[in-house]
Formats: structure tokens, C-alpha cells, sequence
């Protein structure tokens, strides 16, 4: 029920005590507005996290080679070690039951890519048809490598957006040759990739092609396989763990490796990147979560304080209230009534200024790990409740000492 006269006493206190008010009501305000702020920022940094995981396939196993940091069997460290065809068809036929995704890579850093007048320096590869969706890239026209390219040693290229930016400006890239060591190949394609420029600066050759035309025998530079997708994210990492540990196993065997050599042979498992990256996000997202509820309670500290002072300087008015017939738990409510109303006046205004400067500041800032902070809805109701369980705290122990005053103690009271 409306009680018109509580509301009237409400206003009044607030009109008496103005700048106590807005003191009181600025602390909590600052505590909502730095918790919403911070799991903004929170949420923005999944997001980054997240769109550095998109710009590959979400569960890419990639395998690359270095030198030798140990003696083993008698070879002296030092040694590079170079994969073979081999390591790549091997691991297929070992694994075919569980790949999604699979392509050995061979790369020619600044290859020089000529059209016409037009000249690049640009990463060349070679790779398998499987290679699109592992680097989740896009074609923007044609298609990419496919297998009878590989079998027949065809001389096709598929080009990134840059390069085709680059050489051909406003031109159909599509039929058209490009000029590789002094070869001509055809323009089959033009992908783009989430990761911009820096990915779209490559041209895509078959393996066969690549191989035959820089000699490279049947050398490999890199390995990139995925799996085929798990039931759950748990059990997704542990195979995917696993895979990694038995490919890692197998490759130092093939090439005399000492098993505690990590330096030697690289498995990168983004699946286990994410899951170290996620675990980490949820422990900053509790942290600021924390942070913030730490500041909001200093907030509610601060109204308990004010209630305090104003059942002290109410204590006559309280004692008459008694003295007329007044419950306790109606001197509670008319307590609680207004510690909850500053409250959540002030809550609300920290909530509505957050929010507000998430949704037009959060869009412009991208850095390589924050991207579009927001909240979403649902923890805007969760601030919602902790506004409201905090006014409820703040007035509560004020309103219990108020109810707990004897009328006679009260009126004797100066």
C-alpha cells in the first residue's frame, strides 16, 4: 500500500540534510558504476581473446621446427631439423580416424610475385586443400586449391585481398597470371582472412606445384592438423592434448630428438591456449566482480553510517512513535524505506551513467586484447538486486537499534 506520509518524511530528511545526501548517495554511485565498468572490461577482454582465436580454426594443432638444444644418441646439439612428407602423410594415416582438418605446409617467406608492371614481395606457400578452413579463411571470388591441382602438378594460384589489392588495383585478379621464380601461374581465387592484412599478404600454391618449383625435394616447413569436434570442451582439450603429445613424440623419434627437447620440435595447441586463456578470464571476471562488490560495500558502509546518525538525531521522534501505539517492525520499515530509496537512486544513476558510457566509449576501443566492452542484460539485473540487497543492509542494523529503543529512554533523549 502507498503510504504518502512516509514518502512526505523521506523527502523531507532529504531536503534537510542535502549534501549528506548527495555524499552518501556519490559513494554508492561510484561503487555500481566501477563494478558494471570493470566487468565491462571484463567481457571486453573476452571478446579480444575470442577474435584472436577466430583468426584460426578453433582447434589448430600447428607443428613447426627449430635447432636442437641437447645431445642425444650421440649427435651434438645445434642441429635443425627439417620435416619431411613423410612426418605429414604418416600422421594422416596414423590419425584419419579422428581429423577434421589436415595440410603440410611448405613456405617461401619474400617470394616475388610480378603482374605485368607490378611487382610484391609477399609469403608464398605451399599447401593442401584442407589449408582454407585451418586458417578459417574466405574466398571473396573463385575457389581455392583442391585436389586435382595437387595431382597434376597444376600451376594455379589462389591470392590474398592485399595482394590482389596490391597487383591488379581495380582489375578482375580472377584468369589472370602472376609471375612465381620466374613461372607463370593462373589466379584461381582471392580469399580475405579475419586476421586482415597481415594473413592476406600470402599466395597459395599445391603442395606438388610449390615443391617442384623451388626444388624443395620433399621438405615441409610446418604441420597443421584439427580434429574432429568432441562432445564437450573438457573432452575436446584432452584429446586434443593428447594428439599433440603423441605427434610431438613420433616427430622427435623420427629425427633423433631427445625427448626433453622442447625446443626442437614446437606443437602449438590453440586449444589449450584457449582453455589457459578462458581459465584466466573467468579468474579476472571473479576478480573484478570482487573489486567491485568490495567498493559498493564501502558505499553501503557509508549509508549505515548516515542511517545511524539519523535514527540518533530521531531518537525523540522515534520514542513518540512507541510511545502512540507504533510497532517494531514499522519503525524498521520506515528505516529501511529510506535507506533503500537513497540507494537505489544512487545505484541506479552509477548504473544508468556506466552503461551509457560503455555503449558509446565501448565500440571505439580496440586494442589487440580488449575489444567492445559491453554488460550484458542480465548482469545489468544482477546490479539490479545487489542495489537493492545493499539498501537492505545499509538501513538494517540503523532500523534494529531504532525499533530496539525504549519510549522513556527516547523522550528523556536531548
Amino acid at each position: 500500500m502507498f503510504d504518502l506520509e512516509r514518502w512526505e518524511e523521506i523527502f523531507e530528511t532529504i531536503r534537510k540534510n542535502k549534501l549528506r545526501t548527495f555524499l552518501t548517495g556519490l559513494s554508492v554511485a561510484s561503487g555500481i558504476f566501477i563494478l558494471v565498468i570493470l566487468l565491462g572490461i571484463g567481457e571486453g577482454m573476452k571478446n579480444g581473446i575470442s577474435r584472436e582465436f577466430e583468426q584460426d580454426a578453433s582447434n589448430l594443432i600447428f607443428v613447426w621446427t627449430n635447432i636442437t638444444t641437447k645431445e642425444y644418441k650421440g649427435l651434438n646439439p645445434g642441429r635443425r631439423i627439417q620435416m619431411k612428407q613423410e612426418d605429414y602423410l604418416t600422421t594422416v594415416a596414423k590419425n584419419k580416424d579422428k581429423l577434421e582438418y589436415n595440410s603440410s605446409i611448405y613456405r617461401i617467406w619474400n617470394g616475388i610475385v610480378n603482374y605485368k608492371k607490378e611487382s610484391g614481395s609477399y609469403r608464398v606457400e605451399g599447401v593442401y586443400p584442407d589449408y582454407q578452413f585451418l586458417e578459417n579463411s574466405s574466398l571473396s571470388a573463385g575457389r581455392f586449391i583442391n585436389k586435382t591441382d595437387d595431382d597434376n602438378y597444376e600451376k594455379v594460384a589462389v591470392i590474398g585481398q592485399k595482394v590482389k589489392n596490391d597487383l591488379f588495383k581495380d582489375i578482375d585478379a580472377l584468369g589472370e597470371y602472376v609471375d612465381i621464380s620466374g613461372i607463370k601461374f593462373k589466379v584461381v581465387g582471392v580469399f580475405t582472412d579475419p586476421a586482415g592484412e597481415r594473413e592476406e599478404s600470402r599466395v597459395y600454391l599445391p603442395m606438388s606445384s610449390a615443391q617442384k618449383v623451388f626444388n624443395a625435394q620433399n621438405h615441409v616447413s610446418n604441420l597443421a592438423f584439427s580434429l574432429k569436434p568432441a562432445e564437450s570442451f573438457e573432452q575436446a582439450v584432452a584429446e586434443s592434448t593428447q594428439f599433440s603429445k603423441e605427434l610431438s613424440d613420433f616427430l622427435k623419434e623420427q629425427h633423433t630428438v631427445a625427448p626433453d627437447d622442447d625446443r626442437a620440435i614446437r606443437v602449438n595447441n590453440t586449444l589449450e591456449n584457449a582453455k589457459r586463456f578462458y581459465t584466466l578470464m573467468n579468474m579476472i571476471k571473479y576478480f573484478f566482480w570482487g573489486v567491485g562488490i568490495c567498493t559498493i560495500i564501502a558505499g553501503v558502509v557509508g549509508v549505515s553510517n548516515i542511517m545511524l546518525i539519523i535514527v540518533k538525531e530521531r531518537t525523540k521522534e522515534i520514542g513518540i512513535r512507541k510511545a502512540l501505539g507504533a510497532e517494531p517492525l514499522s519503525i524498521i520499515g520506515m528505516i529501511l524505506h529510506e535507506s533503500i530509496f537513497v540507494t537505489a537512486i544512487a545505484g541506479f544513476f552509477g548504473l544508468i551513467f556506466s552503461l551509457a558510457l560503455l555503449e558509446f566509449v565501448g565500440p571505439l576501443i580496440e586494442t589487440q586484447y580488449i575489444y567492445n566492452p559491453t554488460v550484458n542484460f542480465q548482469v545489468a539485473i544482477t546490479t539490479v538486486f545487489i542495489l537493492i540487497i545493499a539498501g537492505a543492509l545499509a538501513g538494517f542494523f540503523p532500523a534494529w537499534r531504532a525499533a530496539r529503543i525504549k519510549p522513556i529512554v527516547a523522550l528523556r533523549d536531548e
